[in-house]
């Protein structure tokens, strides 16, 4: 009877030592619960943020939950959280429907507001920014420095779900070289980045490494005005001795308008390459499927002219990319929208191109010669009919395909033909229930309308649009009506400086049965009495 007692008692501690638990946390200027260093993570007594972030793996385990509560985080942080438990999580959390703000516009040397060293934790829900006035030109006296707002520096198997990260004088989001397994999706990245000293943009929406084998995919985001490129899958060094672009997808982005904030030089929306002299850091194994990817330009005059790259492959001939797809893309900008520069192997199939002409170069490889290309049943629009350049030497689309035996299924169409359906996409998110962001485009710049019946939308639903580009105002609400019809106003906003035209937009549109309140956390008991009640 001891022995079975005994044996009973072992399984009860070592299931109270891995039961999940739930921490808090609260700004350190909150009016009556300030968070501390000398809290315990408690309601009662609850952690500042930095506290909670360097929580060691024996208070904060697999499973647990670090709660943010509603406020301003004053300062840039830097998280060493680490999960060890297989196949689980610590989650960092915006408190249930609360508003929570990390704040980086301090004093301080760190050169990001959140800094990330740990692997296998969620962060979601939160947004990553600076607050009030500070100068974004580095021309200016006042200007700071130039701050990023995610740098995921080290650590496996990390998941970013929901974050805003947005007016940040920087990078938006750095996911380097040692954080293979990463997933990041539906993100919004937009407005990062500063004006340097030669009046050019600095600051990509993101910038993507990964030296391992696991593959990084960063997906169903929405990633717009940021100063410089949308997403660089990139590497600058130019004498690497391993590879670290590799093995990387990025699926289902909506990525408009790179460069746009930084007076109008409008630059990459994606670009895959790297510098390396050596030869042996090369872009390989990527997967560029299913994006979006746009440039103001005014359809109805069949607006072609200035530089507005939306996809560039390769850059340095001595590092041309390899085992590259580029599957079901909207490829939109203007002159030079399509460059494809050094590429080794490539699969270029079921893209949609607006350019002024689509642009190779390959003094490595004599395309003629090449069997590693293979493009099928695209469809490009331009104005010229020898659209197809190589080395500044056009061809029609008829000799190229004879020359190189590749697309023999796309056509070419005049830029006056162009259009595209009203509706580019709609995505459900897997995070949040009745919650979808879609993609409209209308030539004319009139307003459209979305079926939703094949959603399974309950009629008499309440619904709320949200324009992507001013996502702390509702643009319209209303009820769903038996056709479950909802007409999306195009023309909310008037285009200004750094405002997406009329004839494109995105919109989060959300659905509720009924008006949802805020749960308030309870006093937590204890893992053990949990897993008794749990028991008997």
């Amino acid at each position: 009877m001891n022995k079975i007692y005994l044996t009973l008692l072992s399984v009860l501690i070592v299931a109270v030592g891995y039961a999940q638990q739930e921490f808090h946390v609260f700004p350190e200027d909150h009016k009556t619960s300030p968070g501390t260093a000398t809290g315990n993570g408690t309601l009662q007594n609850p952690w500042d943020l930095q506290t909670a972030l360097k929580q060691s793996i024996k208070v904060v385990k697999g499973g647990d939950t670090i709660w943010l509560h509603e406020g301003v985080y004053n300062g840039r942080y830097n998280s060493t959280l680490n999960c060890t438990i297989p196949n689980t999580y610590i989650t960092v959390s915006a408190y249930q429907g609360e508003s929570v703000i990390l704040n980086g516009n301090v004093a301080s040397t760190k050169e990001q507001t959140l800094g990330i060293r740990g692997g296998q934790v969620i962060y979601k829900d939160f947004e990553v920014t600076w607050l009030g006035e500070f100068s974004r030109n580095k021309k200016d006296a006042n200007f700071k420095n130039q701050i990023a707002g995610v740098y995921h520096l080290s650590g496996r198997n990390c998941k970013f779900i929901n974050l805003k990260i947005y007016n940040n004088p920087g990078l938006g989001f750095g996911s380097w070289k040692s954080t293979g397994g990463t997933l990041i999706t539906e993100c919004f990245v937009f407005n990062n980045g500063v004006i340097n000293e030669k009046g050019r943009g600095a600051g990509e929406g993101f910038y993507v490494q990964n030296k391992s084998e696991e593959e990084r995919i960063i997906k169903n985001n929405v990633i717009f005005n940021n100063y410089y490129k949308g997403i660089e899958v990139w590497s600058a060094g130019r004498k690497a001795d391993f590879e670290y672009v590799k093995n990387i997808t990025l699926d289902n982005n909506v990525i408009f308008n790179s460069g746009l904030p930084a007076n109008k030089y409008t630059v990459d929306n994606i670009i895959v390459a790297s510098d390396d002299r050596n030869a042996i850091n090369i872009a390989k194994n990527i997967k560029v499927t299913n994006n979006i990817l746009y440039h103001n330009t005014n359809y109805l005059k069949n607006e072609v002219n200035g530089d507005a790259p939306s996809l560039t492959l390769g850059f340095y001939h001595k590092s041309p990319v390899e085992n590259v797809v580029v599957d079901n893309n909207i490829i939109l900008g203007r002159n030079n929208a399509l460059r494809i520069l050094y590429a080794k192997t490539l699969t270029f199939k079921n893209n949609i191109v607006y350019t002024g002409y689509m642009n190779f170069t390959n003094s490595v490889f004599d395309l003629a010669k090449n069997k590693n290309w293979k493009f099928s049943n695209n469809l490009y629009y331009s104005k010229n009919n020898d659209a197809f350049r190589i080395n500044k030497t056009n061809y029609p689309l008829n000799k190229w395909k004879s020359m190189f035996n590749i697309d023999i299924s796309s056509q070419k169409k005049h830029i006056g033909a162009f259009n595209l359906n009203n509706v580019l996409d709609i995505t459900k998110s897997e995070y949040k229930n009745n919650s979808f962001r879609v993609v409209l485009f209308n030539k004319e710049e009139q307003d459209v309308v979305i079926d939703f019946s094949e959603y399974n939308i309950e009629k008499g639903s309440a619904f709320t649009i949200t324009d992507v580009e001013d996502l702390n105002h509702i643009l319209k609400s209303g009820t769903v009506t038996e056709d479950s019809k909802i007409t999306v106003p195009m023309q909310a906003v008037d285009p200004s400086r750094n405002k997406t035209l009329n004839n494109f937009g995105v919109f989060i549109i959300e659905f509720k049965k009924d008006k949802q309140l805020k749960a308030t956390p309870s006093k937590k008991e204890s893992g053990l009495k949990r897993f008794f009640k749990r028991l008997f």
